[in-house]
Parts: structure tokens; sequence; C-alpha cells
């Protein structure tokens, strides 16, 4: 079964509506990571990476 992954800034408490998603996690975090820099001027720290992959939620197609 195909699976996929998706992110909201708003499930990290954000006041956003960027919403992504990809069928490969690392490239889901390149994604969030671009717009985190270019949206919120914040670069992905540890903690940051922590609460994003909590937030990272994979679906089953």
């Amino acid at each position: 079964m195909a699976k996929k992954y998706t992110f909201a800034c708003k499930d990290i408490g954000q006041a956003c509506g960027f919403t992504a998603e990809d069928e490969d996690r690392n490239a889901l975090m390149q994604k969030i990571a671009e717009h985190a820099r270019t949206a919120h001027s914040m670069e992905i720290d540890k903690k940051l990476q922590n609460t994003v992959d909590k937030a990272i939620k994979k679906v089953e197609m």
C-alpha cells in the first residue's frame, strides 16, 4: 500500500496556512525547511526538528 506524508504549519502553532505533502519524508522535510526559511525567517534546529517530526502525518493511500 502506498503512503504519503503530510505537514501543516498550523499543527505546530503557527498562524499560517502552509501545507505540504510528499511520498518521501526527506523530500517533505526539505519543503518544510525551505518554507520555514522563506516565510518565517527560521532555520530548523534540533528543537524545531523534533516538533516538526511529531506533526508530520503518515497517510496510507
